[in-house]
């Protein structure tokens, strides 16, 4: 059974791309979802990441809970 977190506090120029390299150190990232507003088409500030079979949410949580990403102090 994969496993998916909340990611929130993200820069609004944070990428899929770099979201999913940043959060591969920690495990396979098998989705990843970051929504976008309607109107402006830019990131909403969170996302959702989903990890393969096998990952401990947990101890993810714990490692990576105020780590920078693109300035701004990750909130899990």
């Amino acid at each position: 059974m994969s496993s998916k977190i909340f990611v929130g506090n993200l820069n609004y120029s944070t990428s899929e791309a770099s979201l999913r390299e940043f959060f591969n150190a920690a495990g396979e990232v098998v989705d990843l979802h970051l929504p976008t507003d309607r109107e402006t088409g830019r990131p909403r500030g969170f996302a959702f990441v989903t990890f393969a079979d096998g990952v401990d949410v947990e101890a993810v949580i714990a490692e990576y809970q105020g780590k920078s990403l693109d300035g701004r102090p990750l909130r899990l």
